[in-house]
């Protein structure tokens, strides 16, 4: 199909997408338009939940497949917008709108791409599309509950926006839930052990603590102290203060790991994680992909932000229109031409690969 017709398309979708209402886990009218998109292009799909997926034409199981993912949810539009977020609203090149950027622009680009080689009889690989939910709130039923029922992937591309340069490597994340101990008491009475007074030295060693294995691409695990609460009246000293701690995780440490060194060598009364399923991911320099994308004239970096690759085993690569900084932020744009630029460089990226 003619790149330019798929382009305009694109857009449109962008536009129709933006406005309908699809925060995580509500996102069933943005999966009707995405079925839409399958059916007006005679692309049989299948939905489960709110995720829509697809594989292309001349599915071959003895190939090895790529698989082509961006997500559908958005966030809650912040209080400092000033246009309506529900309204795609065409200014100055820009396209402005809740979701445009993160990651709209993103997945309306991933499904022209796939459109566009869905009919190619003479691909080495297999192309997967998954237009998935929950990937803001990292939810149950998003690309992770998906894995088991696509086909076996070898390497993915997370729509992400990137400006289109390659993130090879993404940090993971454990949160942290701890406690640190004390005698609680009656405020006016004296008391060695104040929960509180505690916590000073707690949150030193938090702030002071740094993990030995640095990443090339990703650099060094980051502890953060983000949550504290403790006490309910002026004259008790509290029994406990409780911390949140948010553990971006480098490459060079798996989020197991990460949780047997804090769980050994913090001084918390207690320490637990909420969950270890969010891990770092990379993928090799050599790579054809990346390979590819360097041949390209575009540029490697390592992204400190979190998306669908934390739930993806094999290799991936996190690239796509738009720019990570406009994400979440009052009168989300992406540009027009940064969508156009999108799908031609995710098309020319795959034709050096998958022919």
């Amino acid at each position: 199909m003619d790149r330019i017709e798929l382009t305009e398309q694109a857009i449109e979708l962008l536009k129709n997408l933006i406005e309908t209402q699809s925060f995580s886990s509500e996102e069933e009218e943005t999966a009707m338009l995405i079925e839409n998109w399958f059916k007006a292009h005679d692309i049989p799909f299948k939905r489960n939940k709110n995720n829509v997926w697809a594989t292309n034409k001349y599915f071959d199981e003895s190939k090895p497949t790529i698989l082509l993912n961006s997500h559908h949810d958005t966030v809650k539009p912040n209080s400092g917008y000033t246009k309506d977020p529900f309204k795609a609203i065409e200014e100055d090149g820009k396209l402005y709108g809740l979701g445009s950027n993160d990651a709209g622009g993103c997945l309306v680009s991933l499904l022209a791409t796939f459109t566009y080689f869905y009919e190619s009889d003479q691909l080495n690989h297999n192309l997967v599309i998954v237009a998935s939910a929950e990937e803001e709130s990292s939810g149950p039923d998003g690309l992770n509950s998906m894995l088991l029922i696509i086909p076996e992937i070898d390497v993915a591309i997370v729509g992400e926006p990137t400006q289109m340069q390659l993130a090879i490597a993404e940090k993971g994340l454990v949160v942290f839930d701890a406690t640190v101990g004390g005698t609680p008491s009656h405020a006016a009475h004296p008391n060695d052990n104040n929960a509180i007074y505690n916590t000073i030295d707690v949150l030193q060693w938090f702030k002071d603590y740094r993990f030995e294995k640095t990443s090339e691409v990703l650099g060094d695990v980051k502890m953060t102290v983000t949550q504290i609460n403790a006490g309910k009246q002026h004259n008790v000293v509290p029994a406990e203060v409780e911390l949140v701690i948010d553990v971006r995780v480098n490459d060079k440490y798996s989020n197991e790991e990460i949780t047997e060194i804090v769980k050994a060598e913090s001084p918390c009364t207690s320490i637990e994680p909420r969950s270890l399923r969010l891990n770092s991911s990379a993928i090799s320099k050599d790579h054809p992909l990346v390979q590819a994308g360097l041949a390209l004239g575009r540029t490697t970096y390592g992204s400190p932000t979190l998306s669908d690759q934390s739930v993806l085993s094999c290799q991936s690569l996190k690239l796509g229109p738009g720019d990570s900084t406009r994400s979440h932020t009052a009168n989300e744009y992406i540009y027009i031409n940064e969508i156009k630029e999108g799908i031609d460089l995710y098309i020319q990226l795959l034709e050096k690969v998958i022919h």
